[in-house]
């Protein structure tokens, strides 16, 4: 099957002429090819959103919100279907393939809210017989760039709050994972979405990525990826005077306190490391224990990881599934032996599953280190993997300490049954997102998402927050006094 661009509401091949293979993660294969687009896709697709967004924004925004309602009810008949087409592409397992799904039905209809509720505000006037108000307005377009780990949901936190908010869109997909890309843009088409107002350009990142972020026709550009891509964008974007908005990395840290449910903190633990096999940005990476329950929790924590099956994603039984390339297993192995060279201990995993079903696939064992010293490499720098490192602290103000010590603030997580340790750590932790009694992963897409520090540049996908980067407050002044006020100037002492 090839996978082609969707630019003004038609189907086709790059002018490149160039294809590269879909690999499914599990086993190896190639289940499809995807255009690679150069310069003059991006062109053609910029144009053709220019020119529909135009009449787009003339829409009343509940009707421009109608069509999400569709989408909604589009993505929750074709559940199942996408959910499967999802870890064929991108390896995760289907209960979490069924869950990303999900969050694309629940932004559907939660900004599809929206349409009714672009709320501006109404303010008294400083002078008499005059009116004043704040509005909120479309930029024009945008352009979005996604990573491949999460390769729906992350899409629809950007272009929902974009479209309902009378903006058209430019959607440079990863190149793993297109197939989700081409189904959404198959349902908005379905739905009735005027054509130009979502368009779908595949390719790499130095070339459709970089020439999506630098066109003159772009307001706004939103990616989420890594640091080094997400700092370059940013400074491109500021040389044009650009609307930017960065969602990147996260070191994020589980805090277990020494009063904690431990079984507990187990079950949150596992499934905040393992699940997606670790390739999440919110996914725990470190564990910061007391060191009066770091034993015990240590020993658990191995029990409970003898539990993990580990396989294609499409298999029920499976909990782990593949990472998402040769490269991405390379790298976690590069970590690992890093790891092991700064005198952390190894307590279990730490290497490739090459043998029997995971030749031809791409599995990594679900690693556990611990004396793991804050200041080392795999305590502060983004692996992507299924690695979790034990760090041991003596006190909640150290814990905090250790968490806020890295250079990025996304999710951070603490177990404790003392509800003043809570409110110290939910005002302390430095962090985006803080997580109370749970792991670090399972955002709900009402509530802003997103982080401090490297983590981003201070906007926030979800929620009502992400109006802010896909709309401008236009402030509207009207004087009925029938004479020139001239505002401060003509105020009465």
């Amino acid at each position: 099957m090839k996978v082609l661009n969707f630019i003004n509401g038609e189907w086709k091949a790059s002018i490149s002429k160039q294809f590269a293979p879909v690999i499914n993660p599990a086993n190896g294969e190639t289940i499809g090819e995807v255009t690679v687009s150069i310069e003059a896709d991006v062109d053609e697709a910029v144009k053709a959103a220019k020119a529909a967004q135009k009449e787009w924004a003339l829409v009343p925004a509940p009707k421009r919100a109608e069509v999400l309602y569709k989408v909604g009810y589009l993505l929750k008949e074709r559940k199942e279907q996408l959910a499967r087409l999802l870890t064929k592409e991108m390896g995760k397992v289907l209960e979490e393939a069924r869950g990303e799904v999900q969050e694309g039905i629940d932004m559907a209809f939660y900004m599809a809210g929206e349409g009714r509720r672009l709320f501006g505000d109404t303010t008294p006037s400083e002078l008499k017989d005059k009116f004043a108000m704040s509005v909120r307005v479309p930029v024009g377009v945008v352009g979005i760039i996604t990573p491949w780990n999460f390769p729906i949901a992350i899409a629809t936190w950007k272009s929902f709050p974009a479209i309902v908010a009378g903006n058209a869109v430019v959607w440079k997909p990863a190149l793993e994972t297109p197939f989700m890309a081409q189904e959404l843009a198959k349902i908005f088409e379905e739905a009735g979405l005027p054509k130009g107002v979502f368009n779908v350009v595949h390719g790499d990142g130095p070339t459709t990525g970089n020439a999506l972020v630098e066109h003159p026709d772009v307001q706004v550009i939103s990616f989420t990826g890594s640091n080094e891509v997400g700092r370059i964008i940013a400074e491109k974007c500021g040389r044009h005077l650009k609307k930017v908005s960065l969602e990147m990395g996260g070191k994020n840290a589980v805090i277990v306190m020494d009063d904690a449910d431990l079984s507990l903190a187990v079950e949150g633990i596992l499934w905040s490391a393992f699940g997606t096999s670790g390739q999440r940005c919110t996914a725990c990476s470190r564990v910061i224990v007391h060191e009066k329950v770091k034993e015990e929790l240590e020993n658990r924590l191995l029990e409970a990881m003898k539990t993990l099956t580990i396989g294609n994603g499409l298999d029920e039984n499976v909990k782990v599934g593949p990472v998402i390339s040769d490269e991405a297993l390379q790298k976690i192995d590069r970590y690992v032996r890093i790891g092991k060279e700064e005198g952390a201990k190894l307590l279990t995993g730490g290497y490739i599953l090459r043998d029997g079903e995971y030749q031809k696939g791409y599995y990594y064992a679900p690693t556990l280190f611990t004396d793991v010293q804050p200041t080392m490499r795999i305590a502060r720098e983004e692996i992507f993997g299924p690695v979790v490192s034990i760090i041991s602290v003596s006190s909640l103000e150290e814990a905090i300490a250790v968490n806020n010590s890295v250079d990025y603030g996304l999710s951070s997580s603490i177990f404790t049954r003392d509800v003043n340790k809570v409110f110290q750590a939910m005002r302390d932790l430095d962090t985006g997102i803080v997580y109370v009694n749970a792991g670090t992963t399972g955002a709900e897409i009402h509530l802003p998402f997103g982080g401090t520090k490297g983590t981003g540049n201070g906007h926030r996908d979800s929620g009502v927050a992400a109006l802010d980067v896909f709309t401008e407050w236009k402030s509207v002044y009207i004087d009925f006094s029938g004479k020139l006020q001239r505002a401060q100037i003509d105020i009465d002492e």
